[in-house]
């Protein structure tokens, strides 16, 4: 068996025997390798984000989180290539970042066979990247709506202008072609509507966002567009 297919069993392997822990000597036992290896492959699954816990001493061992995991999917080489190649061209949409971790989760389970394709594959999808300094301010973006946490952004509006502003996110609106961030503007002193990609830096602070009423549900597209706020259709400006 080589580690691939291991890995995957070894996933396998937890998801039965929970919520009972196996002890990394039976698994060694079980797979035919040594403790060494074992403890090796768990601790990867463990970096890609799979929930394997860890008990110590002479009774511990390795358990799997069911309540954290999905059960076993059966993806075809172009339904794991769709899915990398939306969050590839999506750079400027929400919760990217995340999805690249759920991808990683999603190669790391994959048969030989199906990563094989899967690889050979994605050799005939080509996209350009955008740069890193984008990425990094989406990524605080997500961390912010996530944590509900006070960010600070520099802003480009439609008129090229930049300002600086302290908002506390609320939510993301995805309107076609663009993603937008919904958020109290402490400059504007108002619910403010930001493009994702006219966001040019973000940074975290450790302020939690105040309540102030605001509920997604009660935004309205049409009121979007008759406030000129929302893509192409905007008819003044944000600030």
């Amino acid at each position: 068996m080589n580690r691939t297919d291991r890995l995957y069993a070894l996933v396998e392997e937890l998801r039965a025997a929970a919520p009972q822990w196996r002890s990394a000597t039976s698994l060694a036992d079980h797979f035919e390798v040594s403790k060494r290896t074992i403890e090796r492959d768990l601790s990867a699954l463990q970096q890609a984000g799979v929930p394997i816990y860890a008990t110590p001493g002479r009774r511990g061992g390795y358990a799997l989180d069911l309540q954290h995991t999905l059960p076993p999917l059966n993806l075809s080489a172009a339904e794991v290539a769709a899915v990398a190649s939306a969050l590839a061209v999506g750079t400027s949409t929400p919760f990217t970042h995340a999805g690249r971790t759920a991808l990683q989760k999603i190669l790391a389970v994959l048969r030989e066979v199906d990563a094989e394709s899967t690889r050979e594959l994605a050799t005939r999808v080509r996209v350009f990247d955008r740069g890193a300094e984008e990425h990094r301010s989406l990524a605080a973006v997500e961390q912010a709506i996530v944590e509900r946490r006070v960010v600070e952004i520099e802003y480009v509006d439609k008129f090229d202008e930049t300002t600086s502003r302290t908002v506390e996110p609320v939510a993301v609106l995805g309107v076609q072609p663009h993603w937008y961030l919904w958020a109290y503007c402490r400059l504007r002193e108002a619910p403010r509507v930001f493009r994702l990609d006219r966001i040019r830096s973000a940074d975290l602070l450790d302020e939690q966002v105040r309540d102030r009423g605001l509920d997604p549900a009660d935004i309205e597209l049409h009121e979007l567009i008759n406030r000129g706020i929302v893509g192409d259709l905007t008819r003044q400006s944000t600030k």
